[in-house]
């Protein structure tokens, strides 16, 4: 019986299963998406969204014990200020699983893990020119000039 038995072991001990879990989901962080296996994204998945719930709360405790998992400060600050406040209203499911289908090699079933909020693509706005090109600050001088000498002309 199974009774109080949670995870999967993926044929690993602790400290292997450990590291393997934080590399993917350091992975899962930087890139947005990462293809694995079915059964390590599944295992990697209930961990995820307990980090992305900690780091919504926000407080000094719950990044302490964000950053005791994750340990790069680069990958806490992107969790914590680009990842979680995309997920401010909704309470759970934060990440997707999308099968691809068999890999060739071992026949294991592969899927991509991603977030499934997207994140909102930044449009660069590109600056006005402000400066014009030679001729047509020739023209608009020409133009200035004739608008002047009218003007002075009437008032004697």
């Amino acid at each position: 019986m199974r009774h109080q038995v949670f995870g999967k072991k993926l044929n690993r001990d602790v400290k292997e299963r450990k590291a393997l879990f934080r590399s993917l989901i350091w992975a899962l962080i930087s890139y947005g998406k990462i293809k694995t296996s079915i059964a390590k994204a599944k295992a990697i998945q209930r961990l995820a969204d307990k980090l992305v719930t900690k780091a919504k709360d926000g407080s000094d405790n719950a990044i302490r014990q964000v950053s005791a998992f994750l340990t790069k400060k680069d990958v806490i600050n992107k969790l914590t200020k680009e990842i979680a406040p995309r997920f401010a209203k909704i309470s759970g499911g934060y990440l997707r699983l999308r099968r691809i289908g068999k890999r060739s090699g071992d026949d294991a079933e592969e899927v991509v893990l991603e977030w499934s909020v997207p994140e909102e693509k930044k449009t660069e706005v590109k600056p006005v020119k402000a400066e014009a090109s030679k001729s047509e600050l020739k023209k608009i001088e020409k133009k200035v000039q004739k608008k002047t000498k009218t003007s002075t002309k009437g008032r004697k």
